[in-house]
């Protein structure tokens, strides 16, 4: 889908502003309360905003450990581990990917003997052949979209 300027404008406020009322998001961009509903339409029927749901931190819900666990998945069960890790709580993402492994879960943890406990449940699940897990220590750059969107932006007026 092409994103003009306006709708770069849009989704910048949506990501700064996210608490905001759709009547003042139209008064900041100076359009018509119409004209902006009918772009967050557009905007959400083409998959480009994706919810509205709050950012949370596991680290405030005392979850701070924070590890990305490879695991490799004996043929022909990739679909099968997948359903297995969406009834792990401590799993928050997880990928099918290239590389080393099959699959790639972001995992978060009370401390390392939670992270442990969570590693061996994995180990357990049928079709789990083994894991690699690594900790992250600090975040260097937090989840972001804003970058994007202003460079999409950019390339849409050029």
């Amino acid at each position: 889908m092409a994103v003009d300027e306006l709708d770069t404008r849009i989704l910048r406020l949506l990501l700064e502003q996210p608490r905001t009322s759709v009547r003042e998001y139209a008064r900041l961009l100076g359009v018509a309360r119409g004209t902006l509903q009918a772009r967050l339409d557009r905007l959400e029927r083409h998959g480009v905003i994706t919810g509205t749901a709050p950012a949370l931190s596991p680290a405030a819900l005392g979850h701070p450990v924070l590890a990305f666990v490879h695991i490799e998945v004996t043929q022909g069960h990739l679909d099968e581990v997948g359903d297995a890790l969406a009834a792990v709580p401590e799993i928050v993402e997880a990928f099918s990917i290239t590389g080393g492994g099959d699959l790639l879960t972001r995992v978060v943890a009370r401390d390392n003997a939670h992270l442990e406990d969570v590693v061996q449940k994995l180990i357990s699940l049928p079709g789990v052949v083994r894991t690699r897990t690594e900790i992250a220590l600090r975040e260097r750059v937090p989840h972001r979209l804003l970058p994007l969107v202003e460079s999409i932006g950019r390339a849409a007026r050029a």
